[in-house]
């Protein structure tokens, strides 16, 4: 075992070495304006042109122009249900339909446009973490404008029937987003068999740089523009494009996509293995589906214990780890996703994530799986909680 044991690949991942080794030379040797009609600038906008084929590639996208560049996954998110929300309102169609447990870039945006005069509706997720698309089709009405619903949840992984709710929205004529942050470059995703309009990815997800992202836009849909100014992206996201970041996005993502097989065959086994061995602990459940989820996703709770002294103390053991989303990890309440599965707050206060990746070995997981059930009894030893709970089921 190394110094630590990272185990929070879905909060983000380290960059990989090919991609880093892809993106230097834009930084220094060719490291002209992609927009310039100089050779300098040529040579990047090259690299530009090539990384969207890539990406296109990866995700099946009809063409590379279907890929446009932003900085990151609530970037993706927020344009294309502000953008749809704008495109339905001008056909006087002011309702969106989600789900109770999207990621807060998609949630805070439709809190937004709630102000503004939208209707949302957001759809159950039940016990198992799963959209239902019949549920979805009685949700549509005459005036909605957008469904968008995340592909695989950040928090139980909980992988979506994306094909399924997508053709249940064009049923009826109604645009399909999926916030698909957490599912590109860990499990395949073809955006012509899936049948969406929009599909949002974010480069450090897949050990691609940070503050890179996309949003694929299906042909025919003219998105509003996102940020004015200057021709760049087709003239929708004006700004000076960020070339060493484009590049090693394209090279993360393809390396991420040719080792996919091979790699999510082995942290199914891991993931199994880990589950298996933490639900021996007494009062403990796993979060989210067992089958339809994240190859190396692991979400549990442990009743009687606080998550943030797990975390703690784990990380005073070397193993780094999360209770949810990081990007509401200094919030104290409850996961808004463990409360939308049904979990009572008591119960979701305990809780754990667990996201592997390419760096994690078996070793980690034996290392894990001696820690957590310590860490547990100890924490519930000096737990007024746990002693309640043991004496009202003696």
């Amino acid at each position: 075992m190394s110094n630590f044991i990272y185990a929070d690949n879905a909060a983000t991942t380290s960059l990989s070495p090919k991609a880093f080794d892809a993106m230097k030379p834009y930084f220094s040797e060719f490291y002209g304006n992609a927009s310039s009609l100089y050779k300098l600038g040529g040579q990047s906008q090259k690299a530009v042109d090539n990384a969207r084929l890539v990406i296109a590639e990866c995700i099946n996208a009809p063409k590379p122009n279907n890929i446009f560049f932003v900085s990151g996954g609530s970037e993706a998110d927020n344009w294309a249900i502000k953008g749809a929300a704008e495109l339905g309102e001008r056909k006087n169609k002011k309702h969106i339909i989600s789900s109770k447990f999207e990621h807060h870039a998609v949630l805070h945006t439709l809190e937004y446009l709630e102000k503004h005069g939208f209707e949302v509706t957001l759809l159950d997720v039940h016990e198992n973490g799963i959209v239902r698309p019949e549920e979805l089709e009685k949700a549509i009405r005459e005036d909605t404008a957008l469904v968008t619903i995340m592909f695989a949840n950040n928090e139980i992984g909980t992988v979506q029937p994306i094909k399924e709710l997508a053709e249940a929205a064009h049923k009826h004529n109604v645009l399909f987003h999926t916030d698909a942050v957490q599912a590109v470059g860990n499990v395949p995703v073809d955006v012509r068999e899936l049948g969406v309009d929009m599909l949002s990815m974010s480069s450090h997800k897949f050990h691609g740089p940070k503050g890179m992202g996309a949003l694929y836009v299906r042909t025919g849909i003219k998105l509003p523009n996102l940020i004015h100014g200057g021709a760049q992206e087709r003239g929708l996201r004006a700004g000076t494009e960020n070339t060493p970041g484009i590049v090693g996005m394209a090279v993360a993502l393809k390396e991420s996509v040719e080792k996919m097989s091979e790699r999510n065959a082995r942290l199914e086994k891991m993931r199994d293995r880990l589950i298996d061995s933490l639900l021996t602990i007494d009062r403990s459940r796993i979060n989210g589906d067992r089958i339809h989820r994240l190859p190396g996703n692991v979400n549990m709770c442990f009743e009687g214990i606080e998550g943030e002294s797990l975390l703690l103390m784990l990380d005073l053991n070397g193993v780094c780890a999360s209770s949810g989303s990081a990007c509401t990890s200094g919030s104290l309440d409850p996961s808004h996703v463990l409360l939308a599965i049904g979990l009572p707050h008591e119960i979701a206060h305990g809780s754990l994530r667990l996201t592997f990746g390419d760096e994690n070995t078996e070793q980690d997981i034996d290392y894990i799986i001696k820690k957590v059930p310590e860490i547990v009894e100890r924490l519930r030893s000096m737990s007024p909680l746990w002693e309640k709970i043991v004496k009202e089921n003696a």
